[in-house]
């Protein structure tokens, strides 16, 4: 007879057996809950993941999670690129400087003169302010806003030139915004693409100067670079200071953003002639060697331009003769950053593969055109095993390549086992910031907490800051023994002797009380 027949007895000569079977089962349900354990409470990381995916098709609480979300740090962010029109408009008012009713660009003075009017009170005049927001930035494109027959990339690019003389000389202002936005964005380490006006003077110097023979360039411009380096500190000293009285980082309640650690990777541009571009890149080497806020050098400015496309094998060839001699300096090189179509399908073949092998490139940003690389399975291959990490930049990406979405090459990098991070490379002109970076990647890449987590880690395990890292082998990993206790005196000191280890550990306390929260 069944147990549950046995439950239905009536009361009488069978009521013994209906007790001794609902005895029996108690006992047996004993027995039973005794074998099996109780299940082990969840994690506060896993509880993290569960409330990710409960969220994930509600964009504005998917908003707020990952605004509140440590981020580890943004490697590829533009100086200028990175600031909003807003602001650009308001250091020109503040300068006296005028908008150009044609083009809607940053002008010069007198405002007086024909198809110009003053930046100063075009907040009350919102057609052209709006007209100038749109012209400084690339404001509504992905939503179809703007001229249909302007692209992507030439909008993008277009922007720099129409704003930087309001950037020019409020560099110090500009670095406060900047360090503000990632405190908002909860990015405790930035390392910011940058210049130096003293490049215009190597520029002079050399000019039109042959670059075949590059020792002998190189000997030509050896003897300028000293000045040149330390004109760059004082001004960057300048600079600092000035976003320093800011954001009151010396006074008694300091600004958040007083916390962002600032570094720089000097950044040539590489639409210049051969021997400028060369003496932009001596300029940033010796500058990394002399000065270590300049942890690396890069080379920028559209790959796709008719002079980077011829020179681009060349460039290579030049940062792998400077690195030669700079062995210590490390190098993110912007490479691969085109598609099909943009360019002939031969300049894609190479670009990637290039900077890794010939410059020695230990980061490439953006890295779009993997899958055009001749020979791409075995460059994946070689860039996971070299650990060469990709930075990322989904709204870039979208906005000047068309690149989106399950076209873009962010899965095929991870299931390659290349290392990437997430960055925001020019949030200004893009209206986007970190948050929403990470915010794309969860939903148009299917990224989930394990791998943001991961991807937050590797941002600081392959910065370039100095010092031995938290992790023995790969991010998320096994600590070092002097910090598998995390809050041992030991780890303490292994923390302090370096820069790079204090922030992965001042992430992974940030990351635990994120997680400890109620999601």
């Amino acid at each position: 007879m069944s147990p549950s027949r046995l439950m239905q007895t009536r009361p009488g000569g069978r009521a013994a057996l209906t007790l001794a079977a609902a005895l029996m089962l108690g006992a047996g349900a004993s027995a039973a809950a005794a074998r099996t354990p109780a299940s082990a409470p969840q994690t506060d990381e896993a509880r993290t993941a569960a409330a990710l995916d409960r969220i994930v098709d509600s964009p504005p609480r998917l908003r707020m999670f990952l605004q509140a979300m440590p981020k580890g740090a943004d490697l590829h962010n533009h100086g200028g690129g990175a600031n909003y029109a807003e602001d650009f408009l308001r250091f020109a008012a503040q300068d006296g400087l005028c908008i150009a009713t044609d083009s809607y660009r940053i002008v010069a003075p007198p405002c007086t003169a024909p198809g110009r009017v003053p930046a100063a009170g075009l907040e009350h005049d919102y057609p052209r302010y709006s007209k100038t927001i749109d012209s400084l930035s690339v404001r509504g494109f992905e939503a179809g806003v703007g001229d249909p027959a302007v692209s992507g990339y030439d909008r993008f690019f277009a922007t720099f030139d129409k704003f930087w003389p309001a950037a020019s000389g409020n560099m110090g202002k500009l670095l406060a915004l900047t360090m503000q936005q990632a405190a908002a964005d909860r990015v405790p380490y930035i390392e910011l693409s940058s210049g130096s006006t003293a490049t215009a003077g190597l520029i002079r110097q050399v000019g039109s100067a042959d670059a075949a023979d590059l020792a002998a360039l190189h000997a030509r411009i050896a003897p300028l670079l000293p000045a040149a380096v330390a004109g760059t500190r004082a001004d960057y000293d300048r600079h600092e200071a000035e976003a320093a009285r800011i954001d009151g980082c010396a006074g008694p309640a300091p600004a958040p953003a007083c916390a962002v650690k600032l570094r720089y990777l000097y950044t040539a541009l590489r639409t210049f002639p051969p021997a400028q571009v060369f003496a932009q890149l001596a300029l940033g080497f010796a500058l990394a060697e002399a000065d270590p806020r300049f942890v690396g050098v890069n080379i920028a400015a559209p790959e796709h331009d008719p002079v980077a496309i011829r020179d681009y094998a060349l460039h290579m060839r030049m940062i792998g003769f400077l690195k030669a001699r700079h062995p210590a300096v490390a190098l993110s090189l912007h490479a691969g950053e085109l598609t099909l179509g943009l360019v002939p399908p031969r300049d894609l073949a190479f670009h990637i593969r290039a900077a890794v092998e010939v410059a020695g490139a230990r980061r490439i940003g953006h890295g779009i055109d993997i899958s055009y690389e001749a020979g791409a399975a075995g460059l994946l291959r070689e860039m996971a095993r070299k650990q060469v990490a990709v930075e990322i930049n989904l709204t870039s990406n979208a906005v000047i390549l068309g690149v989106a979405g399950r076209a873009h090459p962010l899965s095929l990098y991870r299931e390659a086992g290349v290392p990437v991070v997430l960055s925001t490379d020019d949030e200004g002109v893009s209206r986007s910031d970190m948050t929403h970076e990470y915010f794309r990647a969860v939903t148009e890449q299917g990224l989930r907490y394990a791998d943001l987590k991961r991807i937050m880690r590797d941002s600081l395990q392959f910065s370039f800051l100095p010092g031995a890292s938290l992790w023995q082998a790969h991010s998320g990993g096994p600590k070092v023994a002097a910090c598998a206790v995390r809050d041992a005196a030991t780890c303490a000191a292994f923390a302090a002797a370096s820069p790079k280890a204090a922030l992965q550990l001042q992430l992974e306390r940030d990351l635990a009380a994120f997680e400890a929260l109620p999601h």
